[in-house]
């Protein structure tokens, strides 16, 4: 991998500086040495949220602990630590996390920071498994905060704003069994008009479309293995799929999680793609905004009139469901929501051209942008109620602006 870019190569990192410090006291002193500093973990955000104006700071080599309590029912986890690992290892003594994201390859910090979630409507995100978080200040000192302390609900999802996560406590549940099974040919009138019981059948829904087409292309259906199915042969009109299916036409299916409803454990079924196969190049780039449940209907139907723009510089788009959350930074605050994912070619031109009408007809319905993907603008004092607390709380822990890059300075202020 090129260290001077991300994982999908659409973005070239400003910073004049890399270092891989391999302890806490090592990543201390590169803080407060250097008045610009910011933190990558599996770079798989796709704008310059990690980027910096000086050092650029890898977790690659920082401890990768992973500590089980099976008492309290909690992990503490190195910040750099991939879930794929992560789910691996708790797996391994009984235990499991409440979702994944399509993707295990990424850090469990920076999935945390970013908000970045599953599916499932009553699944929040990833952020919201944080019982504590243990960061390293501008100052370069250790703060540790729980669920609860003042200033917890705004430290979580915090942009790497607040300083350096160095590990986190997460919530976790016993072991349990999913299937899954793809279903093709979901009408968009069934889609729309059924859309809560559509998205209420299992423990985790996804919808697939390039939106310019007659139907929805695949509905993935993941269900508790321990739970009795909802889901019959009929999908609501949709046919099951006697084959697996990878959700881009073409594309490999042996990247892809076991389905056919074969039963499996959850760190082996609800990420979409095996931690095994490691991703490569990742020609693409990803833009995701998150609309209210309450305006999802409205919003599927806008971006469907935009579906011949879109076309030729899309490779898939994915619908699915979060539960709302307390994180004043989530954009899932308040509000349960439905993620509206686009997976685009890596056309970085033709990408900024599309997204503001995206933005037209999603941002008046209430949607917030997803933070680690690519999007064209955001009005964050109307989006976030809370962004005012979170200003006070960046002073408070980072008093010199050390981690205020570009990024934060634009969406944040």
């Amino acid at each position: 991998m090129n260290e001077q870019m991300n994982w999908a190569g659409n973005h070239r990192y400003r910073a004049t500086r890399f270092a891989e410090p391999g302890s806490v006291d090592a990543l201390a002193s590169l803080i407060i040495g250097s008045p610009a500093v910011r933190v990558i973990g599996s770079r798989h955000s796709f704008n310059d949220i990690a980027d910096s104006d000086d050092l650029l700071i890898s977790t690659a080599s920082l401890p990768t602990s992973i500590e089980i309590d099976a008492d309290a029912r909690t992990v503490i986890v190195g910040g750099g630590v991939r879930y794929g690992d992560l789910a691996l290892a708790l797996q391994e003594q009984g235990w499991a996390l409440h979702n994944l994201a399509s993707l295990p390859h990424i850090s469990v910090a920076g999935a945390v920071a970013t908000a970045t979630h599953g599916s499932g409507d009553r699944n929040g995100n990833l952020a919201t498994a944080v019982r504590g978080i243990h960061f390293l200040s501008g100052a370069g000192e250790a703060v540790e905060l729980h669920r609860g302390d003042p200033g917890f609900d705004g430290a979580v999802v915090a942009l790497g704003a607040l300083g350096v996560v160095t590990s986190l406590t997460l919530d976790v549940v016993p072991t349990f069994g999913v299937r899954q099974r793809l279903f093709s040919g979901l009408g968009w009138d069934a889609a729309t008009a059924r859309f809560d019981e559509i998205f209420a059948s299992a423990y985790s829904v996804s919808l697939f479309t390039l939106w310019d087409e007659p139907t929805v292309s695949l509905a993935w259906i993941k269900e508790r293995a321990d739970e009795p199915s909802r889901v019959g042969e009929d999908f609501f009109g949709a046919v099951a799929e006697g084959a697996p299916r990878h959700m881009i036409a073409g594309m490999d299916v042996r990247n892809v999680t076991e389905q056919l409803g074969v039963d499996g454990p959850w760190s082996e079924r609800l990420a979409h793609f095996r931690y095994a196969f490691t991703p490569s190049a990742g020609a693409e780039i990803q833009s995701e905004y998150l609309v209210p449940r309450a305006r999802a209907v409205e919003a599927i139907e806008a971006v469907r009139l935009l579906g011949p723009r879109l076309r030729d510089l899309l490779q898939i788009s994915e619908i699915r469901s979060v539960a709302a959350d307390g994180l004043w930074l989530s954009t899932a605050y308040g509000a349960d929501v439905i993620g509206l994912h686009f997976t685009w070619a890596r056309d970085n031109e033709g990408v900024a051209a599309v997204l503001p009408a995206l933005e037209e007809v999603l941002y008046p319905l209430g949607a917030r942008p997803h933070w680690g993907k690519v999007f064209s603008g955001l009005d964050a004092p109307a989006m976030y109620p809370r962004l005012g607390d979170f200003r006070a709380l960046a002073d408070q822990y980072d008093p010199d602006g050390r981690f205020r890059n570009e990024f934060v300075r634009r969406v944040l202020g």
